[in-house]
């Protein structure tokens, strides 16, 4: 199913945001080292340090054809690939940005921040358009649903706000985790979201009411990330635990444990972000151990 590959020496520090390119085979890397990382799936390489950064790098965003960078310090920067260099840097937040999404529908960039704030900035010009308080504390990760109607943020406080993106309306809460929320996807068709917490535990929401059908104990740590194959019916999960699981988007049984322990090669400290290559045949994963690693989907 899913075999290492390729281990990629080179962070200095540990790493927590990964993003694929639009060019094939490339994909970036980021965290506590003062840069963005290029490294290359076809030469299985370092390409070259892309983008210096003033802070720490806690997201990564690629969309059409630019690179948007969270930063520790609450601001982004945007990175164009065509005229290769950064052409805006916004303060955007008195806290660190943990998630940046962009809403094509609207052509609409999106900020969550630490200070509990959610913002609004147009693509166009990066200007701020709109800014709502979602929490008290941290908005630690957002999720678009499929069709762009409505969003998910997940919230330190335990709970994930769902709002209305025509309006940014709240629509409802939904409280069922235990401990902060620290990760969100919605099913590629729309039909379900799943959140990630600290409580160690996958909670299923079935659309469109987000009623919970099930409570899976995944892991036994928080979990970090939640990835949908871009084609197969597959999505990821990796955590504090060092362990990336692997599970069925139909049935939600579990397949495989990427783990030291489990498969001989694996993360030694807590695994911060999961992306699978834009073509499905990669899952990229890294972590504190400083280390990105390459896992082959096998035929």
């Amino acid at each position: 199913m899913l075999k290492h590959l390729h281990t990629f020496p080179g962070h200095q520090n540990p790493v927590y945001a990964l993003a694929n390119s639009d060019k094939a085979g490339i994909f970036f890397s980021a965290g506590n080292d003062k840069g963005v990382v290029e490294w290359s799936l076809k030469k299985m390489a370092f390409v070259m340090v892309k983008v210096p950064v003033q802070s720490s790098v806690y997201v990564l965003h690629n969309y059409n054809n630019q690179l948007f960078i969270g930063e520790r310090s609450g601001a982004f920067n945007v990175y164009d690939f065509i005229e290769q260099k950064v052409i805006a840097r916004v303060n955007a937040h008195a806290k660190p940005i943990f998630d940046l999404k962009t809403i094509q529908t609207k052509n609409e960039l999106l900020s969550a921040s630490e200070d509990g704030t959610v913002a609004v900035w147009s693509l166009k010009d990066f200007a701020e358009i709109y800014r709502f308080q979602v929490a008290y504390d941290t908005v630690r990760c957002i999720a678009i649903s499929p069709d762009e109607s409505e969003i998910a943020f997940g919230c330190k406080d335990h709970l994930i706000r769902i709002y209305n993106l025509e309006d940014y309306s709240l629509k409802q809460t939904l409280e069922a985790h235990k401990l902060a929320i620290t990760s969100l996807a919605y099913h590629p068709t729309g039909k379900y979201l799943i959140s990630g917490s600290r409580d160690a535990q996958l909670n299923i929401w079935n659309l469109p009411n987000y009623e919970l059908t099930q409570t899976i104990p995944a892991h036994l740590f928080s979990i970090y990330n939640i990835a949908f194959h871009p084609t197969l019916p597959y999505f990821a999960t990796s955590s504090q635990d060092k362990s990336i699981k692997i599970w069925d988007a139909e049935n939600f049984k579990l397949y495989k444990i990427l783990s030291l322990e489990k498969v001989g090669v694996g993360h030694t400290h807590s695994i911060n972000k999961i992306i699978w290559s834009n073509d499905g045949k990669y899952l990229i994963s890294t972590g504190d151990d400083r280390k990105v690693m390459v896992w082959e989907m096998e035929d």
